[in-house]
């Protein structure tokens, strides 16, 4: 009887542990910058030969993106999402994400710059968005 309890109570323990460490395997702070998906394969390091090979696009190209081009139709139809420091890869929101994007882009009082965090949960190259916010 002691013992069935004992293997019982573990049981509820380890269960309790495996779904807060659940939780939080997937949330994630992400920092990089804003752009929209129509967009981000611009943002894409890529070689250019030719006469003159050079590097294009990367981290810089995002960085100077526009405000006029974050809310052209096609661009706010494709969706947003950032494109991380650490990966240089694009990662896109979800739905509300979107329409937290979209918020901030409207609201913000400069034309470029829009490095942003960006927390939420990441499902492979997607992002649930729960807060994003400007850096200055």
């Amino acid at each position: 009887m002691l013992i069935r309890r004992l293997f019982g109570w573990s049981l509820v323990a380890a269960c309790a542990a495996l779904v807060l460490l659940g939780a939080d395997a997937k949330s994630t702070t992400l920092q990089g910058v804003l752009i929209d998906k129509e967009c981000s394969a611009r943002a894409e390091t890529r070689m250019v030969s030719g006469a003159n090979p050079h590097l294009e696009g990367g981290m810089l190209w995002a960085y100077t993106h526009e405000k006029k081009c974050l809310l052209m139709p096609a661009c706010q139809r494709s969706g947003y999402g950032v494109f991380t420091y650490e990966s240089n890869k694009f990662v896109a929101f979800d739905t509300a994400g979107n329409q937290k994007a979209l918020a901030l882009i409207q609201a913000a009082k400069k034309d470029d710059d829009f490095r942003i965090e960006v927390g939420g949960e990441v499902d492979g190259d997607k992002i649930k968005v729960t807060s994003l916010k400007l850096l200055p």
